[in-house]
């Protein structure tokens, strides 16, 4: 991957191998913001339950569910991007019988106390549904190269179908955070928290409960709430889980907290009654789910990590379909604080929004396919944009709209419109701009049209339009856009 302030030259071109570029941009009074990071999507193909570990070591860790349920992988690599094509190494395989013996499922790496950890599922040789969480140690510098230690079970309350531990730390407490099915309560999983104890394999003092399926959209098919993961910003905790079967059904749920709340109690939390994130027909995303987080190169951003798959239609049962892919996108957050995860955008380069030099947190965005400047966009998507190679060829580009793939930011008769592609030569001069550096100066980037050269992308009275850069200062803030 590669990681560079942006570049101030006249033109640039737009490669078709670019697999992202992270564009550090500032501007007077707009702290909120943080720098456009790109990715190529999909991260990993055949890769479920991903989790990304960012260590200080310089290394992305990155482990997740093979298809086969035989094996727990890792790859490292020095940026996110770099996973993808990361050698892969084996840890560690199933027995041949036994406990840990099928369904390796949803590996989660983690350093602790200077030592590296695995969580995982497993179930028996014997009775491959007997699943159960378990731990591996390594104290070796580089995981991927060095031996295991198997820690053995994770010990709950109940003797019961679990998975998916996870941790964190908060005001200095670790805390594992897992599912469970529990004794006399009608659903396949629900969520549980309990302090750790002398080691990371060992959970101390009262077990709680957080959350049980109820809602329309945590029981689709199956009442699961599955793969916790938490992100901690603005003062307060963020658990996002996974609900519902793991066909296209499957979505993503939040849980919120004060930071200066104890987690381990249950009235500290509140469940949002949507979804969070959820599948989009538009941007062929199915099922997306049980996710990690980690940090852009830079550290300025949150990224989402998580899994999903290309087509709604499963021949028979969803866990025995192999294509699952490992996705991440950019985390952007409301003006209240709470995190804004968008919907799954298409497959290929992540999108960026266009943010007002001269109107701090507005962002470009369509209205009824008009475009428009506005703050707190809602929907996120309508304010994002694939950058793309021009439409008309080498030295432009174009701004595919995420939400609406194949519609692209154009002007029609000077006016900002985002339409669909006709495959006209008029359109596609239209849609094509030559990327300048800002007309406002350093940190910005302006749009000049392809076809009339002088005319530039700029927004007035609300609206977006294509106008004759007429030399003023007021022309110049807003024809230049910080991209986020």
């Amino acid at each position: 991957m590669l990681v560079r302030p942006l570049r101030r030259t006249a033109v640039l071109t737009v490669l078709v191998t670019l697999l992202t570029v992270t564009v550090h941009l500032l501007w007077p009074g707009a702290a909120h913001a943080s720098p456009a990071v790109q990715y190529t999507n999909p991260l990993a193909a055949q890769r479920a339950d991903p989790h990304i570990f960012r260590h200080t070591d310089g290394y992305y860790y990155f482990t997740a569910t093979a298809p086969e349920y035989d094996r727990i992988v890792l790859r490292r690599a020095t940026t996110i991007q770099g996973l993808a094509t990361a050698p892969e190494s084996v840890i560690w395989r199933k027995h041949a019988t036994g406990e840990m013996g099928a369904h390796i499922w949803a590996p989660e790496i983690h350093f602790i106390n200077g030592k590296w950890y695995v969580y995982f599922a497993a179930g028996r040789a014997d009775d491959v549904w007997r699943i159960r969480m378990y731990v591996l140690e390594s104290s070796s510098a580089n995981p991927l190269t060095g031996a295991w230690t198997e820690r053995g079970r994770i010990t709950t309350p109940w003797d019961t179908f679990s998975l998916d531990a996870s941790t964190f730390v908060a005001n200095g407490v670790r805390y594992l955070l897992w599912a469970q099915q529990e004794p006399g309560i009608a659903t396949n999983s629900n969520l549980y928290i309990a302090r750790m104890g002398a080691n990371p394999w060992t959970i101390t003092g009262t077990t709680t409960r957080l959350t049980v399926p109820a809602l329309a959209w945590e029981t689709r098919g199956y009442k699961v709430a599955e793969g916790p993961s938490v992100l901690q910003r603005n003062g307060r905790l963020f658990l996002t889980y996974s609900a519902s079967a793991t066909d296209a059904n499957y979505c993503l749920g939040l849980l919120t907290a004060a930071a200066s709340a104890d987690p381990s109690q249950a009235s500290s939390w509140t469940k949002s009654p949507n979804p969070v994130f959820v599948t989009s027909a538009a941007t062929s995303q199915y099922g997306p789910g049980h996710n990690s987080f980690t940090t852009s190169e830079d550290g300025q951003s949150d990224i989402l990590v998580y899994h999903d798959r290309s087509y709604r239609d499963i021949s028979g049962d969803p866990l025995n379909d192999p294509n699952r892919r490992t996705r991440v996108q950019k985390v952007h957050w409301r003006a209240d604080g709470t995190p804004d995860f968008g919907i799954p955008v298409p497959d290929g380069l992540t999108p960026v929004r266009l943010l007002s030099y001269d109107t701090p947190g507005a962002a470009v965005r369509h209205w009824n396919f008009r475009a428009r400047l506005e703050a707190n966009v809602t929907p996120l998507a309508d304010s994002q944009f694939r950058l793309v190679p021009g439409l008309t060829g080498s030295g432009t580009v174009s701004l595919e709209s995420t939400n609406y793939p194949g519609y692209y930011l154009r002007h029609r008769n000077f006016e900002a419109w985002v339409q669909q592609r006709d495959g006209s030569g008029l359109f596609d001069t239209d849609a094509s701009f030559v990327r300048r550096s800002g007309l406002a100066g350093s940190g910005t980037v302006s749009l000049e049209s392809a076809n009339f050269p002088g005319y530039f992308v700029r927004h007035r009275a609300g609206q977006v339009w294509v106008e004759q850069n007429d030399g003023t200062s007021g022309f110049r803030g807003s024809a230049s856009f910080i991209l986020e």
